[in-house]
């Protein structure tokens, strides 16, 4: 397969609940394959479309009143599960609202057992063992700039060799992020970028789009599995990284934050050595794919 075939190629993950290798039906697909692999599309997203005020003015969008109509033809198109919203969904006044709704605490049960991690979030999530001798990032070939991402050549060295799950989550997934271990966390610190998609079809070409996008990095000191680093990364139309929790104790699974409208991602790294990452989260990143989970799943264990 030549590069650009592989750059357009059709986004495969591996559907956990179902057992079987799915195809993602991505929202906004002929806008993501002209901005990212044409020249002109590539210069639009440099001009604007990476740009804040762009994702600013989208967010409005989503926020208005008359955004609301936009709400039953994305749930039924998409095959949203209404039954798990915490509210009716008549009473969401914009698009946003509804995008960012809370669920029924039923819908996303954690596993509870202390030795686990878990995913901090629907969506679809690509395992890492070592980040320094990572074999693919969503294309073969691409490496991984761990400083770069963190923002803090000292805190990355802690992290030298560790594991990482990207959790990217769609337009059509729940858009909150919680906590993938118990600890204590630190307050958000923001880090300053562009915001450009986080798809695959724009990773493909570009895997600095990860740690060149605006990002929010917490530290959490946990027990069981010592320091783990959560980061929230923004995307295009992202309007926002809004964060919910208070610094100081916090569980695994408890809310930690929200994305406005847009896809985005949660990334989560631990320092070598600290987890075990599970056996399919490995298959499929050797296979460039990866793996769609909920919220809650157990996605690592304590390493021996």
């Amino acid at each position: 397969m030549s590069q650009e075939a592989e750059y357009n190629a059709a986004i495969e993950f591996y559907n956990r609940h179902g057992g079987a290798v799915e195809t993602e039906d991505v929202y906004g697909e002929g806008f993501l394959r002209w901005a990212y692999g044409n020249p002109l599309g590539r210069l639009t997203v440099a001009v604007a479309v990476k740009r804040l005020w762009f994702s600013k003015w989208y967010g409005w969008r989503m926020d208005a009143a008359k955004s609301r109509a936009k709400v039953q033809p994305f749930i039924e198109n998409y095959r949203v599960d209404a039954d798990e919203f915490a509210e009716p969904v008549e009473r969401y006044g914009s698009f946003n609202e509804f995008f960012y709704r809370k669920l029924k605490p039923s819908a996303r049960p954690v596993d509870s057992d202390p030795a686990t991690v878990v995913f901090p979030a629907d969506g679809r999530h690509l395992g890492i063992e070592n980040v320094d001798r990572a074999e693919r990032f969503y294309i073969k070939g691409q490496a991984f700039n761990l400083a770069a991402f963190v923002g803090d050549a000292a805190l990355a060295r802690e992290f030298a060799g560790g594991s990482m799950v990207i959790s990217r989550l769609c337009p059509v997934d729940y858009h909150r992020y919680h906590f993938p271990v118990s600890g204590e966390a630190t307050a958000v610190q923001i880090l300053p970028g562009s915001l450009r998609s986080v798809s695959p079809l724009a990773l493909r070409r570009n895997l600095s789009i990860l740690w060149e996008n605006r990002r929010a990095r917490t530290v959490v000191n946990s027990a069981e599995f010592g320091k783990v680093l959560v980061m929230e990364v923004g995307a295009t139309c992202v309007g926002g990284m809004h964060s919910t929790f208070r610094p100081g104790a916090v569980e695994k699974g408890a809310d930690k934050g929200y994305f406005s409208f847009g896809g985005s991602c949660v990334t989560t790294i631990y320092q070598k050595g600290a987890v075990q990452l599970d056996a399919d989260l490995l298959e499929q990143a050797a296979a460039g794919r990866e793996v769609y989970a909920k919220m809650g799943e157990r996605c690592a264990v304590k390493a021996d």
